[in-house]
């Protein structure tokens, strides 16, 4: 098999009767309406379910290891499949879909920045798939639709299910990138999220070959200019603490950095909305609009209203909407070279400061740790937070050795003298059971106060066991909120807590022997 066959089959999908290719929003809802595949809401949004896959298998993720990726992609941290497995596969998928009484495909880019888009194509079993892709990439003029030839194309079968015995897969459920013949095979499971995550992966591979820092993080603009990036896991706050009104939104989840500056790899926002409210995120609750779509959001049935905080289905409800329902979306969504680098965790410890400036070398250091507490809903079987580190805040969406991702992000940060944070969005007064979630207002106030340089002359606490460097003063937030220590009735289960944390940290930082001295010594200062 080559890639001359590979598009070959699936120009036979286009050539198929009932193929329906760039429909707009409206025909792809009235299609999923027709088929049955959701409902609508008050608001004209579509509310689908995904069955029993509500968040992505990263263990049924794949790489095809071939002479393209053998020496490139870091195996350690990602699995391979062999490329005959693949070939079955693609050729499975293909007739599938063919079988399928339709096809829907949209044709867009990855990639704000003209100069480092990638043309894709998607091939859906499912009209609010396909309408889910228009959601979240980035939609071609006419004039782009004229001439666009795809670079990737992502073949999404979730009625597929594979047959791991005959297969050579995990499950049923499956993901694989084969970087040669430049195809995405996703079967088994309905979950959207999987889609939008693989053409990041892509991305996160390719960019970085052309010395563009790809990056799991949002960012944002303020009126000045001035750029900001926020790093962090799915539920540590992304999306609510970048979209906020005094401030352009730039992208909510996926960024690439280049010598020109930051841009947006999406065309939409991928928003969690468990208990959302028009009180709390009001830039997120208003840009749930027509052919938005809700991922396993409960809709009551008299009025169509959405139940943003029943999480029956799973805690990882979503929301899928375009830029364009977004009044302060930055749209082409390019911005300059950040001043400010946030990195958010959710710590279930309770035992990191809210907020504390990193030297260099110590944002290096968390950025290879990429530490939080994995939340409920966003994997599959994960029920309960749970300790986790994640390289450079995106492990699963990083084909490449982590030297190379922190490498770029490191000259990025010292050419650009970006100032450089660690934000816990957490817990507090205690662990996960124990203490509460940190106030949303503080963690906004604090956010603020870093983005107009307010700490630059504020004096700081060294943490003693892991050696951040705590403001002892932040403008409406009380004194005892900013020490962690202080937050706790009992000083010594603290220590004993922080201590257990600040071990993980150095027990994981043991899989990095290329880091330098100087950002290891960036660590924990005691065990």
């Amino acid at each position: 098999m080559n890639v001359t066959v590979s598009n070959t089959l699936i120009s036979e999908l286009f050539k198929a009767k009932n193929t329906f290719v760039n429909l707009s929003s409206a025909e792809l809802v009235e299609k999923a309406l027709a088929k049955n595949e959701g409902a609508l809401t008050d608001k004209g949004a579509l509310a689908v379910t995904t069955g029993k896959y509500t968040g992505r298998s990263p263990k049924d993720k794949f790489f095809v290891k071939d002479e393209t990726t053998e020496n490139r992609i870091d195996w350690n941290r990602n699995q391979a499949i062999g490329e005959s497995v693949f070939v079955k596969l693609y050729q499975k998928v293909v007739r599938y879909l063919n079988d399928q009484q339709d096809r829907f495909v949209f044709q867009g880019f990855a990639g704000a920045d003209p100069n480092h888009r990638l043309s894709i194509q998607v091939v859906n079993e499912y009209a609010w798939q396909n309408l889910f892709c228009r959601q979240l990439f980035i939609c071609p003029t006419p004039d782009e639709l004229k001439s666009h030839s795809a670079d990737f194309t992502v073949l999404s079968a979730p009625g597929f299910k594979a047959d791991p015995a005959i297969d050579g897969t995990r499950s049923e459920a499956f993901i694989i990138i084969s970087f040669t013949h430049r195809i995405v095979l996703i079967g088994g499971t309905e979950y959207g999220g999987e889609i939008k995550k693989s053409i990041f992966t892509v991305m996160n591979y390719l960019l970085p070959q052309k010395q563009v820092m790809s990056m799991h993080c949002s960012a944002n603009q303020g009126k000045n200019g001035k750029v900001a990036l926020f790093f962090g896991l799915s539920g540590t706050g992304k999306t609510t603490l970048s979209n906020v009104p005094d401030r352009d939104l730039i992208g909510d989840d996926e960024h690439g950095w280049s010598d020109q500056g930051v841009f947006n790899i999406e065309g939409g926002c991928y928003a969690k909305t468990i208990r959302l409210s028009k009180e709390k995120e009001p830039q997120i609750y208003n840009s749930i609009q027509f052919a938005t779509v809700l991922e396993n959001v409960v809709i009551h049935h008299d009025d169509r209203k959405p139940d943003y905080d029943n999480g029956s289905l799973t805690e990882n409800t979503r929301a899928a909407y375009s830029l364009e329902n977004v009044p302060n979306a930055l749209i082409p969504s390019v911005g300059g070279h950040p001043n400010a680098i946030i990195f958010l965790t959710a710590d279930a410890f309770g035992v990191l400061p809210p907020i504390s400036l990193l030297t260099p070398e110590q944002a290096m250091y968390q950025f290879l740790s990429g530490y939080t507490s994995k939340l409920a809903g966003t994997e599959r079987g994960v029920t309960d937070p749970e300790a986790t580190f994640s390289t450079c805040f995106g492990a699963p969406f990083m084909p490449l050795p982590a030297s190379t991702y922190a490498e770029l992000l490191g000259a990025r940060i010292k050419k650009h003298h970006a100032a450089a944070y660690l934000v816990n969005t957490g817990w507090t007064g205690g662990p996960y059971g124990v203490g509460k979630r940190m106030q949303l207002s503080y963690t906004r106030l604090m956010i603020q106060a870093a983005l107009e340089g307010k700490f630059s002359d504020t004096e700081t606490v060294t943490d003693p066991i892991f050696g951040l460097h705590i403001p002892k003063k932040c403008p409406g937030v009380p004194d005892k909120v900013l020490l962690p220590w202080e937050t706790w009735s009992d000083r010594d289960a603290y220590d004993k807590s922080a201590r257990q944390l600040a071990k993980k940290f150095k027990n994981n930082f043991g899989s990095f022997p290329e880091a330098s001295e100087a950002i290891r010594s960036a660590g924990p200062l005691a065990e």
